[in-house]
């Protein structure tokens, strides 16, 4: 993350660079929601579906572009097994804060493998979770948001609306 530049004012946009930074998000916005609601025993955890033909491809270089090899892709069904596994196994009751690839745990690597399957050490990084955390809730009060609801359920946000 360049926690300086998260909407990219200062650098050019790149979409596989945003991408990969949203997944790194996804990670430590788990790592985050599930230290604060543990008490109250909410988890997160984040996922990759993996390469799955939708309407996002059009955005992408569509089918048949090149960036995905063909045998990576998946059909709905198999990208959404990862997802029904963290939501309704009872092995994985109370685990958060991870993340999860083909309905497994990924491996913690160092540097790029070539793969789908690693999530990066700084993905894992307390201390990144409680900044990303930080810049929510100043991107939220920036907004004109604000928490309501009970302290039991997961907080509600209301914004005031733009034109």
């Amino acid at each position: 993350m360049v926690w300086d530049d998260v909407g990219f004012a200062f650098r050019p946009y790149a979409p596989w660079l945003v991408y990969r930074r949203s997944k790194t998000a996804n990670v430590l916005f788990a790592m985050g929601a599930t230290r604060r609601w543990a008490e109250d025993d909410i988890t997160a955890n984040a996922l990759m579906p993996g390469a799955i033909y939708t309407d996002l491809q059009r955005h992408t270089g569509g089918r048949g572009s090149g960036r995905v090899p063909a045998e990576l892709i998946k059909t709905v069904e198999q990208g959404a097994a990862t997802s029904v596994l963290l939501a309704v196994s009872p092995r994985l009751a109370g685990v958060g804060g991870r993340y999860f690839v083909d309905r497994a745990e990924a491996e913690t690597v160092d540097r790029r493998t070539g793969t789908l399957h690693g999530v990066a050490r700084y993905a894992l990084d307390p201390a990144g979770a409680r900044r990303l955390w930080a810049l929510s809730e100043e991107l939220l009060a920036a907004a004109g948001c604000s928490p309501t609801g009970a302290r039991q359920t997961l907080v509600r946000r209301t914004c005031r609306s733009t034109p």
